[in-house]
This record gives structure tokens, C-alpha cells and sequence, in this order.
């Protein structure tokens, strides 16, 4: 808990015990005030168990995590095959020197293999 939320905490922990302490009769609360402050309490524990709970739920948060990658993979991929061979032949077609070295790269290694296994 960092120092912020720790003094929030502790503020309204003093303002609880102020307004526990004192009411604007004569110092003393109903018994449906003291129902209601319960109820309150309860739910705001309640809110705070399901919240820590899931912080130390490792295996959701991973499971959570694991498909928010999937759906930034979905997006980002192309969607077929074909899509993505379009884009590459595009890239090819718009910056044709690299591609055209690195095929004669392929060609020079082929051409070297096949006739290497002559020998």
C-alpha cells in the first residue's frame, strides 16, 4: 500500500471513530445506525476480499493476459495466406533491390550445392 492510499485510510478510519463516537443527541446511536454502519462495513470488506482475490488469482491474470496477446496477434496478422503473400509481393514490388539480392543469394547457394554433390 503506497503512503497516499495509507493516510486516506487512516483519515477515514479517525472520521469513523469521530462520527461512532458522537452523534448529534446525546452522544448515543440508534440501534438501526449501528445496523447500517455493520452493513456498510460488511459490504465494503466484502468489495475488498473479492478485489484481493483476484490480485492473487495468478492463473486468471495469466489466462487474462494470454488472450489479450491472441486478439493483438488477430489483429495485427494478416488475415489468410494469400493476404499475407499479397503483402509481400508488395514490398517486393516497392523496394525491389533487397529482394532481388537476396534472390541471387539463394540462386548462388543452390547453383553451388547442386554442383558440389556432382563431385
Amino acid at each position: 500500500m503506497d503512503e497516499a492510499a495509507r493516510q486516506g485510510s487512516q483519515e477515514l478510519d479517525s472520521e469513523q471513530a469521530d462520527s461512532a463516537g458522537r452523534d448529534d443527541n446525546d452522544g448515543t446511536r440508534s440501534p438501526e445506525e449501528i445496523r447500517s454502519d455493520i452493513e456498510e462495513t460488511r459490504a465494503e470488506l466484502g468489495d475488498t476480499v473479492e478485489a484481493l482475490a483476484a490480485k492473487a488469482d495468478v492463473k486468471a491474470q495469466a489466462k487474462e493476459r494470454l488472450e489479450s496477446v491472441k486478439e493483438s496477434v488477430k489483429e495485427a496478422a494478416p488475415g489468410s495466406a494469400s493476404e499475407g503473400a499479397q503483402q509481400v509481393k508488395e514490398k517486393a514490388r516497392r523496394n525491389a533491390l533487397p529482394f532481388a539480392i537476396a534472390a541471387a543469394l539463394v540462386a548462388g547457394i543452390l547453383i553451388g550445392r547442386i554442383t558440389r554433390g556432382d563431385r
